[in-house]
């Protein structure tokens, strides 16, 4: 979080999410033992999703901001990753990877061009200032959201329709 931007980015977008997320793919096998592990890590995953998101809302530091989002979207894929669906966790971390990045380097962009200003408080106005690193981050950010068309949209509304189609309490 103190570090430069790019290596915010770096940490956030690739070792952070890859570790954990890899980490528990490839220990499926074990995961496949036990229902109630399987339980334990998709509610886990959903209770994640959900507070890292609440937390995210009262930051007023935007790489505070990217970062908890990037903590909920962990929740998300550890939340598929307990419904048995490997694969949409890792095409989701993918994803992931791609919006993040762009949200992360756009946002370095923008606190260089406001003199390391990083409070969200004192920004406004930038589509006039930093046309392009606003365009960026709207489009990284209608990602993350999971906008029809964007690449956020796919995996997440995949890990949706899965976890309604499982017919169980996890899954709703």
């Amino acid at each position: 979080m103190e570090g430069p931007t790019p290596v915010s980015a770096l940490i956030h977008a690739a070792t952070l999410v890859v570790a954990g997320v890899f980490l528990v793919i490839r220990c499926s096998i074990l995961f496949e033992c036990s229902q109630s592990v399987l339980t334990i890590v998709s509610v886990v995953g959903a209770l994640t999703a959900f507070f890292a998101a609440s937390v995210g809302l009262f930051q007023n530091d935007l790489k505070r901001v990217i970062a908890y989002s990037t903590c909920s979207q962990l929740g998300y894929m550890i939340f598929v990753s307990g419904l048995s669906n490997y694969s949409v966790s890792l095409f989701h971390v993918a994803n992931h990877a791609v919006f993040k990045a762009l949200l992360f380097l756009s946002a370095g962009c923008v606190i260089h061009g406001l003199a390391d200003e990083q409070d969200l408080r004192k920004m406004g106005g930038l589509l006039h200032i930093l046309p392009v690193s606003y365009v960026m981050i709207l489009i990284g950010s209608l990602a993350l959201i999971g906008t029809p068309f964007l690449t956020g949209f796919y995996s997440k509304d995949c890990i949706l329709e899965l976890a309604v189609a499982k017919h169980n309490a996890v899954g709703n």
